[in-house]
């Protein structure tokens, strides 16, 4: 059997905005305290606001930059990457981030702050997650990200964004597994959907499936 070489994105996928994500909104008076904390009610609630798309792009560069020291490891991830660190699995992070935001006023570089964020939560410790820099890929356009998984011959890819897997070019071989804990809102044809990382793990490594 082919070796496995699982691809994770990371934003939305490894790290959770939720918390920090709902708090700059409501300082910046985009939502009501009473609105949800996950990242699709607030952006739907951010781009209903006067200045619509503008200010979600805004708010995310914001928590994606200089707020990201806030950010949460999602539940069950740490789990997951070490289990693949002890049974040899190799896994590589490829996301599509570009260095600067184009409405971070701050000009805060998002992929040093997120190998920042990745160093604190011990992916690249020797006794940590398994990782080295070297595994983490970021990209500038999601056409380059495509084209990465394919340069890394991954055999799997867990991603937040169906949209990901209908990307021109996306190859077709590569198993792909839809994070989201909510149910999507229309069938996926030739995706998995999985609502937390212990289903993910599961999926792996149960081996009574």
């Amino acid at each position: 059997m082919k070796p496995w070489i699982i691809g994770v994105d990371f934003d939305n996928t490894l790290v959770s905005y939720d918390e920090v994500m709902h708090r700059v909104a409501v300082e910046r008076g985009l939502i009501s305290s009473d609105v949800g904390k996950g990242k699709r009610v607030i952006r739907e609630h951010v781009r209903r606001s006067a200045e619509g798309e503008r200010a979600w792009q805004q708010l995310q560069s914001v928590v994606y930059g200089e707020q990201i020291n806030e950010a949460q490891l999602i539940d069950g991830v740490q789990a997951f990457f070490t289990q693949c660190k002890h049974t040899g699995i190799s896994v590589r992070i490829v996301s599509h981030k570009t260095e600067v935001a184009a409405w971070n006023v701050a000009g805060t570089n998002l992929r040093t702050v997120a190998l920042t964020w990745m160093e604190q939560h011990r992916f690249f410790a020797d006794n940590g997650l398994g990782l080295s820099p070297a595994d983490v890929f970021f990209e500038p356009t999601r056409q380059e990200k495509i084209a990465r998984i394919r340069q890394l011959h991954c055999t799997h890819f867990i991603d937040d964004l169906e949209e990901t897997f209908f990307e021109p070019g996306f190859p077709q071989e590569v198993e792909k597994l839809l994070f989201s804990p909510v149910v999507p809102s229309a069938p996926l044809s030739a995706v998995r959907w999985v609502s937390s990382w212990q289903e993910i793990y599961d999926y792996f490594f149960d081996v009574s499936r």
